[in-house]
């Protein structure tokens, strides 16, 4: 009966000493996240650097990604674990003390073939691919805030171009309305006068309502429904630059989106090697004692125990391990296609976007500017009619609203190309206030 106690006491401690590590263990991998601050938002002007700050710290989808990484850690602590012990007991003949039997053993079991090196490997191939696509989403949230910058930049531009327009529209009614008082011109030259200036009230409401929808595009970058700065701080005119043709190349070789499929790859062909590995089965080993009533005496246990792999080789887990590896290897090939014919259209777009700039600075705008200012004060003068002033000023408003739209275009498709590519240096004067 005492071997019995001892037998029973030793079973209890070993379930305790794993019951106690097992919730250290626990308590150590599932302590929750600290949760994310809210961002500081500010209420007077915003650059661009804290436009990027505040998305890059507080993005709902660059937090989600974050912690898809944290969590693959955990699979890559779980893939480097050893098997847990196996601890058993069995008791014969339970009706007769005389003949009784009691046996204790503790089985552990070895794994062969490089099972653990290639789950380890799998793993940390997963957490390549998820930093691989938390440094994607980073590139992603950075140019959508650059993108969204610069429209908040172009919609105010236009808000303060309709607001330009309507105070030449209000000059001129009043212009054409001494003219008429005077006897000078038909009241159809201040009619139309005025229906110029109604035009011109209309396009001013519809800039700003399309400000207050890029401001709060803007913010949404940093997960808040509302814009609270005051204005967007940089110039327009800040354009970007160009790559020569040999640094697009490099830069898309090693472009994100390239090296997180690539990391899918190797994470594939890891599994097929871990698939490979568990088609040699493990061997348990153990040990224990069986104390035996009937002869008044303990007896040593030694075990060995190996699966007999007859039916079960893991074969078609293995082939889709190899299938899937094909695949990730096709769309790598694939993404290696598709980023470089986007990288391409966007460069040819934003050298196009950045010409049609120029174009507009150096020529059309300047010339467009002169003959407005030459027809309003030859109408002043009487020299011209309203018609032709009002040709001029549309003239030069849809020049200078196609510039802005121009600038707009180049900005983005600028952010699209650092999408693909990654980060770009983006011009100093971006960051400095208009004069």
């Amino acid at each position: 009966m005492q071997s019995q106690s001892s037998i029973a006491l030793a079973l209890l401690c070993a379930l305790a000493v794993t019951a106690g590590a097992a919730r250290a263990e626990t308590g150590t991998a599932v302590a929750p996240a600290a949760a994310m601050a809210p961002p500081v938002e500010p209420t007077g002007p915003l650059s661009l650097e804290a436009a990027l700050g505040l998305a890059l710290s507080a993005n709902p989808e660059l937090s989600a990604a974050t912690n898809e990484l944290r969590a693959v850690e955990g699979a890559v602590i779980q893939a480097g674990l050893l098997p847990n012990p196996e601890i058993s007991t069995s008791i014969e003949d339970t009706q007769n003390r005389a003949t009784r039997s009691t046996t204790v053993q503790l089985g552990q079991r070895l794994e062969l073939g490089g099972k653990r090196a290639a789950r380890i490997a799998t793993a940390e191939s997963g957490r390549e691919v998820a930093a691989a696509d938390l440094a994607a989403r980073r590139l992603e949230t950075r140019a959508t805030v650059v993108g969204a910058f610069f429209d908040v930049l172009v919609a105010q531009e236009r808000v303060q171009q309709a607001d330009d327009l309507l105070a030449l529209a209000g000059r001129a009614t009043l212009t054409a309305g001494r003219r008429v008082a005077a006897g000078k011109v038909s009241p159809v030259e201040e009619t139309r006068a005025r229906v110029a200036e109604a035009a011109a009230r209309i396009e001013l409401n519809q800039a700003r309502a399309d400000l207050a929808v890029a401001r709060k595009r803007l913010a949404a970058t940093w997960g808040s429904a509302q814009a609270r700065f005051s204005l967007a701080e940089g110039r327009t005119d800040a354009l970007p630059g160009l790559l020569s043709d040999d640094a697009l190349a490099r830069r898309l070789e090693a472009a994100p989106a390239l090296l997180r499929w690539r990391h899918e790859v190797a994470r594939f062909t890891a599994q097929a090697e871990l698939e490979k590995a568990r088609r040699l089965p493990d061997v348990t080993v153990s040990v224990g004692a069986k104390r035996a009533e009937e002869l008044g005496r303990n007896q040593a246990i030694v075990g060995f125990s190996v699966p007999f792999p007859l039916f079960d080789r893991n074969q078609g887990t293995l082939l889709e391990a190899l299938r899937r590896a094909d695949k990730a290897r096709d769309e790598l090939r694939a993404a290696e296609l598709r980023l470089g014919a986007d990288a391409s259209q966007n460069q040819e777009r934003l050298k196009a976007l950045l010409a049609d700039v120029r174009t507009l600075q150096q020529e059309i705008l300047p010339g467009a500017r002169s003959a407005y200012d030459a027809a309003s004060k030859g109408f002043e003068l009487g020299k011209f009619s309203f018609l032709e002033v009002l040709d001029a000023q549309r003239t030069f408003f849809q020049a200078r609203a196609q510039y802005l739209k121009s600038l707009s275009d180049a900005h983005r498709s600028a952010a699209d190309l650092e999408r693909v590519l990654g980060a770009i240096t983006l011009p100093s004067s971006v960051m400095a206030d208009r004069p």
